[in-house]
């Protein structure tokens, strides 16, 4: 028995629209980079791009558990000597809330030009309201586990 090799790129690419309101940050991104990457086909090939395009909204409404808002902190050097940056979680998500989104699921990504390639898939917006209605894309529900009493 021979094992499937995938040819190249999947033509029947879906859009989905998820709905960020509420949703734990780490639980929805790697839902998102899941069906970026294409893990829920079965012709999944880790070196070809086989995902969809997702729609995410309401990236303000998200949920940082715990103390994820004032202890988590993103970085960047602006290339100057002493230009390290940093923002906690909490006013990132207040000035600019898909970059949180964004930097949770490029983190989830392969970081090589197949990574790059998906991520130009993703598409974030902070309200309800996006440009993409033309792709009709399907509500994805994210199933949420919950913890077990006991």
């Amino acid at each position: 028995m021979q094992s499937y090799v995938s040819k190249g790129v999947s033509r029947d690419q879906r859009w989905f629209l998820v709905d960020a309101e509420g949703k734990p940050l780490g639980r929805l991104a790697t839902l998102v980079a899941s069906r970026l990457r294409g893990k829920h086909r079965p012709t999944y090939s880790p070196n070809h791009d086989h995902g969809d395009h997702v729609v995410v909204i309401n990236a303000s409404r998200v949920v940082l558990t715990g103390k994820k808002k004032t202890d988590k902190k993103y970085y960047w050097h602006t290339g100057y000597p002493g230009g390290i940056k940093e923002i906690t979680a909490g006013k990132l998500l207040a000035t600019r809330p898909e970059r949180v989104i964004e930097k949770a699921v490029a983190g989830m990504l392969p970081k090589n030009s197949l990574g790059k390639k998906l991520f130009t898939k993703l598409k974030v917006y902070s309200g309800p309201d996006h440009p993409h209605a033309g792709q009709k894309p399907e509500p994805l529900v994210v199933q949420l586990r919950t913890r077990r009493a006991g």
